[in-house]
């Protein structure tokens, strides 16, 4: 199967934002991509964490989520909308910090919504010169989300969901194996200076441990807000090879995922099912 992992440099404007991921998966399913993975924040980078607020949609209804519908139907394609964000189902009262979901959905080839997760780890970090908190805004999700992907080659993949900072969450990708994924997704927008530091072999590993592949699409550039994206979007395969990868600026990363690899893998080296914890 033909996975792309699609990097954007969105900006605090919806609409271009949206017509820039257009356009990659338009390229993406040039390239005969089944599914097509689009980065944290695709939809909005704004000056201020609170700008989300402006676009938030209830699940089911808004002009970003009909955005991914009609894409996934006109393309016939695999969507995986990075992140956008979603409403709680109940308002904050008087009083209470409105907060939203950092929600990444998945869409069938006819634009049914299959799956939602929302963000569990939410973002923190200052070291003096810049600083984030996503909690001022965000309200962390409570569970793991997987679905099933029947490919073209009659495999059923079962497929993990993640965003971002849940990458330095180990126990959550090993949930996943335990549960029979053998793809990864992670949609991010890691800071250039943590990126810098930490973003392949944190992919790498998840790749590694785990006996799965991975699919990282990455914000990856300067934001008009001139917040700096680390970028290098990629595709791990289980043995932490990466397959492709794409350092700044969108584009379209795109790899062939073999499940003849990937049972080959496990089988040669069995450690999931050596683990004792």
């Amino acid at each position: 199967m033909k996975v792309a992992a699609l990097q954007m440099v969105s900006t605090d404007a919806l609409d271009h934002n949206l017509s820039q991921a257009a356009a990659l998966l338009a390229q993406a399913s040039a390239q005969g991509a089944e599914l097509a993975v689009l980065p944290e924040y695709f939809c909005l980078i704004g000056a201020r964490d609170s700008d989300k607020l402006a676009i938030q949609e209830p699940l089911g209804a808004g002009p970003i989520q009909d955005f991914i519908a009609n894409q996934a139907r006109k393309l016939g394609l695999w969507i995986v909308a990075g992140t956008l964000p979603l409403r709680p189902a109940t308002a904050a009262t008087a009083g209470e910090v409105q907060r939203v979901f950092n929600t990444s959905l998945a869409f069938d080839p006819l634009g049914a919504c299959v799956a939602r997760y929302d963000k569990m780890h939410l973002f923190r970090y200052d070291n003096g010169r810049e600083a984030y908190d996503e909690s001022r805004v965000l309200q962390a999700g409570a569970s793991p989300s997987q679905f099933a992907l029947a490919s073209r080659d009659g495999h059923i993949w079962q497929v993990g969901m993640s965003v971002c900072y849940d990458l330095r969450f180990p126990e959550l990708y090993r949930s996943y194996a335990a549960h029979g994924a053998d793809l990864l997704l992670v949609p991010s927008a890691f800071t250039h200076t943590t990126g810098q530091a930490h973003w392949e072999v944190l992919l790498r590993a998840r790749a590694i441990e785990n006996l799965s592949f991975v699919a990282a699409a990455a914000q990856g550039g300067t934001h008009p807000s001139g917040r700096r994206t680390w970028g290098q979007s990629m595709l791990v395969d289980p043995w932490g090879t990466v397959l492709a990868e794409k350092a700044q600026e969108p584009g379209v990363v795109i790899a062939e995922l073999d499940a003849a690899q990937l049972a080959k893998c496990r089988n040669q080296l069995p450690a999931l099912q050596h683990r004792l914890l």
